[in-house]
């Protein structure tokens, strides 16, 4: 089976700058943060918990702890995020770590539960990070993230395919693979939905804007390497915007809402 081909560094760099605009456009990463936690709440059970790809540290803060029992971790790949969600989160008891999720530096056995909130699809081997998390994870602990299905931009994606062939969005998985991957690692009781997000923009370039802030490139190997040019640019808009209802442009996000337990 191949698997999602992925700039890492490209990655790091791109969320690393984007710290501090970050906060400013996030409003689907915080809808979907509080609606995963609200499908599967935090366990009462005590040990540590796991924010996995924590960005400014808004699941960090929203995670309902239990102060005596319960000890949380915040982990991202970008430090710049990291020092975000310190300042933003700066009178809790959380201990920070500057990881890849792809490489989880934690004992067999030392986690109760591992949240995520749209972080996982930015990991080039899913199998081995759900492999890991089942290492990582107590007899009863559970995994619980979101993440974007391969609906998401579906909209741009076609504006796109009327100018040439590249990638210009990243693909992701579906939600019957990621449950296959999560039975595969030994995640057997799985629960999964899928959710359509749809947002409005008044332009294309709102949206591209927005993308930019969140860190959100294209970090596909398949991507057109060389820089886009205005005309490219120009005519994927024209593309876009020929189904703009009421002077607005939509676009789609399927998320994807999974818990897995042992």
């Amino acid at each position: 089976m191949s698997f999602a081909v992925l700039d890492k560094a490209k990655i790091r760099r791109s969320f690393a700058a984007a710290a501090g605009s970050y906060d400013s456009a996030a409003m689907l990463q915080r809808q979907v943060g509080l609606a995963l936690l609200q499908k599967f709440p935090v366990q009462s059970a005590p040990g540590w918990v796991l924010d996995v790809g924590c960005g400014t540290g808004f699941l960090t803060r929203c995670l309902p702890l239990d102060g005596l029992n319960q000890s949380c971790l915040a982990l991202d790949i970008a430090l710049p995020m990291l020092q975000a969600s310190r300042r933003n989160n700066g009178v809790l008891p959380v201990e920070y770590v500057c990881a890849d999720a792809e490489k989880l530096p934690f004992a067999d056995n030392s986690l109760q539960q591992v949240y995520s909130n749209l972080a996982v699809q930015w990991c080039q081997d899913l199998p081995s990070v759900f492999a890991d998390v089942r290492r990582l994870l107590r007899h009863d602990g559970q995994l619980v993230f979101s993440t974007f299905g391969p609906e998401t931009l579906r909209e741009l994606k076609a504006a796109w395919t009327g100018v040439d062939d590249f990638a210009h969005v990243n693909d992701f998985y579906s939600a019957v693979q990621i449950g296959g991957f999560l039975r595969a690692a030994g995640l057997a009781r799985v629960d999964v939905e899928s959710v359509m997000y749809r947002l409005s923009y008044p332009s294309v370039l709102a949206l591209m804007h927005e993308l930019k802030d969140l860190g959100a490139h294209n970090v596909s190997d398949a991507r057109n390497r060389r820089p886009t040019t205005r005309s490219q640019l120009q005519r994927m808009m024209r593309h876009y915007e020929n189904g703009m209802v009421n002077g607005e442009i939509v676009a789609s996000y399927e998320i994807i809402f999974v818990r897995a337990r042992l």
